[in-house]
């Protein structure tokens, strides 16, 4: 199974915290916005969709 990690970056704040808690490094800031730079690691684990208080991030399964 794979994930697809999807940050609306209307939504996004550039707070971070995705960056912090996600376990495979998925994410990284660019311009003051997150981008799943790394997807295909993504575990599924949606630790990023819990820290993201705008609700900014979805993960949608491939």
């Amino acid at each position: 199974m794979a994930f697809n990690p999807i940050v609306d970056e209307e939504k996004c704040q550039g707070c971070g915290e995705c960056v912090d808690v996600c376990p495979v490094e998925v994410f990284e800031l660019q311009g003051e916005k997150s981008v799943p730079v790394n997807a295909e690691e993504c575990l599924g684990c949606e630790s990023c969709i819990e820290v993201c208080e705008p609700n900014a991030i979805t993960v949608e399964e491939t």
